[in-house]
């Protein structure tokens, strides 16, 4: 019995460790919300399915012992085994980090299945304990939320150590002018964008990369404030509501930026009413003297806007009031504009940038800029100097063929921008997407309507996923998309090849709308 027990064991560790990587890898895209993994278990089952193997022979063994559930119980830790070491092998898109979080979260799932199976041999002996085995490496998935939730007071007695910290360095530069940036998308550009403009003049501190959780920020503020910054431009994300208000407290900004509220993140805000209310958190946290810059092409901005006071408005067009553009002019080389001021100042501008949706942008950082003390003329030379953000519409040369790399993320409106914009190249216009997710009840609906948009502007259409992207296919198909020219591919690599595959004249240029994380 020993003996069949060791080969238990010696078969459940290395199983054990592989399921339980995998599901904190899970874990960790997923923010360690304990809601959206279990909701992401569900909505996935499939690609652990080979759990329900394990669990049913562990099941089997609590209850019969012998000779036959022993091999069977071998070969179902043998197959978790096998299955999940392939899992770490293959290529991610984002690979687990071991925060120091990470650690404790392993620790305590250690401590916590060490002492079920202590328990388990104490109570019903070795018999048991294999079928044990087998059963708590089927359920890592499910354990982790739980090992989180006993977890979360020491969690959150280091995160409001961390924030008091923050808090308090903020404190020591009291000069410094806080700006807020905030949108359902077009956020992270306009940070960089406004980046670029202010610090010709000032000393600039942005939230580095896509950082804009409350423990990003507090890391940035601790990690590389200096009393000598006279700007904060400060990322603020939410996946919930409230998350804007949460990073407000911390920060307590001067002033506030709302890019844009759209569709995004529906699976976690539920309504758009919801995600409206938690992109103008920003705006109620502003002191009574705060300027608040608003996207003036954005109805659901327009809609809740009414009630704010200080509001200085800017749009791509020349109509309305605030920053307006007139005489735009777009080109493979970049885009030409004038800015037109509330004041009546104009200037022409000329960037890399290409996009409707980057003019937009660009303008909004003007605004702020210029309100901010820079003049228009003065801001001519860090226009030309913005770059695009990294997989934001970014241009990628490859001899014959241009990339223009937008797969940071992606959204309906957005997703429409971009594709239009590839419309406008002369050469042969290829598309390479999976579609897009976290859009709730209306992913398939907004996916067909993606789909209806592509047709009009590309030669090729490359869909990554069979599956998820059937309804982009249904939208495709319904303009009279030819269909040799829409193929399917599970993999990104077998879609760029067969992209860089593709006979014809003209120069070759392939957009790469959305990128998914590993847990979708």
């Amino acid at each position: 019995m020993e003996v069949r027990t060791i080969i238990t064991a010696v078969l459940f560790l290395p199983a054990f460790f592989y399921v339980m990587r995998y599901n904190l890898h899970m874990f960790q895209l997923n923010g360690y919300k304990n809601g959206e993994h279990l909701h992401w278990i569900k909505k996935n089952i499939r690609k652990q399915s080979v759990l329900g193997v394990g669990l049913l022979v562990g099941i089997l063994r609590l209850g019969l012992w012998n000779l036959v559930t022993d091999i069977l119980g071998y070969l179902a830790l043998l197959l978790l085994l096998v299955v999940y070491r392939a899992l770490k092998k293959t290529n991610v898109k984002k690979k687990l980090v071991y925060t120091a979080r990470v650690k404790r979260l392993v620790a305590t799932d250690l401590i916590v299945n060490a002492a079920v199976l202590a328990l388990g041999y104490c109570f019903f002996g070795l018999p048991v304990l294999s079928g044990m085995m087998l059963v708590l490496v089927v359920l890592q998935g499910i354990l982790l939320p739980a090992v989180n939730l006993c977890n979360r007071p020491v969690e959150q007695a280091i995160n409001r150590y961390y924030i008091n910290d923050a808090k308090r360095k903020l404190k020591e530069v009291p000069g410094l002018k806080i700006i807020g940036v905030t949108g359902s998308y077009g956020k992270t550009s306009v940070k960089f964008y406004l980046q670029t403009l202010l610090q010709e003049k000032y000393n600039v501190l942005v939230t580095p990369e896509s950082y804009n959780t409350p423990m990003g920020v507090v890391r940035t503020i601790r990690g590389s404030l200096r009393p000598a910054h006279e700007f904060f431009i400060c990322e603020m994300g939410a996946r919930h509501v409230g998350d804007i208000k949460e990073i407000c407290d911390i920060v307590h900004p001067a002033h506030g930026i709302i890019t844009s509220v759209g569709p995004q993140h529906l699976e976690t805000f539920f309504s758009m009413e919801n995600i409206q209310n938690t992109k103008f958190e920003l705006a109620d946290a502003l002191p009574e003297d705060g300027l608040l810059f608003l996207n003036g092409d954005n109805s659901y901005i327009q809609e809740k806007a009414g009630s704010y006071g200080n509001k200085v408005w800017y749009r791509s067009s020349s109509s309305g009031e605030g920053y307006s553009v007139k005489n735009v002019s777009l080109s493979q080389m970049g885009t030409e504009f004038t800015v037109v001021a509330p004041s009546g100042e104009e200037e022409v501008f000329r960037m890399s940038l290409i996009g409707e949706h980057n003019i937009i942008n660009v303008v909004g950082a003007i605004a702020v800029a210029n309100t901010m003390g820079m003049t228009l003329k003065e801001l001519r030379v860090p226009v030309r100097r913005i770059k695009p953000v990294e997989h934001r519409m970014q241009m990628i040369e490859r001899g014959d063929v241009t990339i223009i790399d937008d797969a940071y993320n992606s959204n309906p409106v957005g997703s429409k921008a971009a594709v239009e914009t590839l419309a406008m190249f002369d050469g042969i216009r290829i598309l390479i997407t999976p579609g897009m997710v976290e859009l709730g009840e209306k992913e398939e609906e907004y996916n067909y309507k993606f789909g209806t948009y592509a047709a009009d502007c590309c030669d090729y259409i490359l869909l990554i996923g069979k599956r998820h992207t059937a309804p982009i296919a249904e939208g495709i198909f319904s303009k009279g998309f030819p269909q040799e020219r829409c193929q399917v591919f599970e993999r990104l690599e077998e879609a760029l090849s067969f992209a860089y595959a593709i006979q014809g004249q003209g120069h070759k240029y392939i957009l790469l709308e959305n990128d998914l994380t590993d847990n979708y």
